[in-house]
């Protein structure tokens, strides 16, 4: 069983920067690829960001690609999103989770163990 606990969601204005971190705990010994999700209300939860156990290999949705950036320091168990270029559509809940395979996974049925989600709210 893998624990996952986001943080660092908030409230910011249109052009701002906001990271967002996820700390993974309990069966953490094993390689785990991280995904980063997110769901606007009324939509479908959707992708935004995925890294591989190594770090090496990073996805992207199109609605994020060139403004966000995953990473991850696994001596922390700890993955990060940084968000810049914040918009208005980008308000959402954003979801970590968990992958019981190193590579990196896309799809929400891919994950395996998720948090409870921490709002960003970006206004104009």
């Amino acid at each position: 069983q893998v624990h996952v606990v986001e943080s660092g969601g908030g409230s910011v204005q249109a052009g701002d920067s906001l990271r967002l971190s996820c700390a993974a705990s309990g069966r953490t010994s094993g390689s785990y690829a991280m995904g980063w999700f997110r769901q606007a209300p009324g939509k479908e939860r959707e992708f935004a960001a995925g890294i591989n156990w190594s770090g090496g290999s990073t996805a992207y949705g199109d609605s994020v690609k060139g403004r966000f950036t995953i990473s991850r320091a696994n001596a922390k168990n700890t993955v990060y999103l940084q968000m810049n270029s914040l918009k208005p559509e980008d308000t959402a809940v954003y979801y970590c989770a968990a992958r019981i395979e190193a590579g990196v996974g896309v799809r929400n049925n891919e994950y395996d163990y998720w948090g409870q989600g921490t709002q960003v709210t970006v206004s104009s």
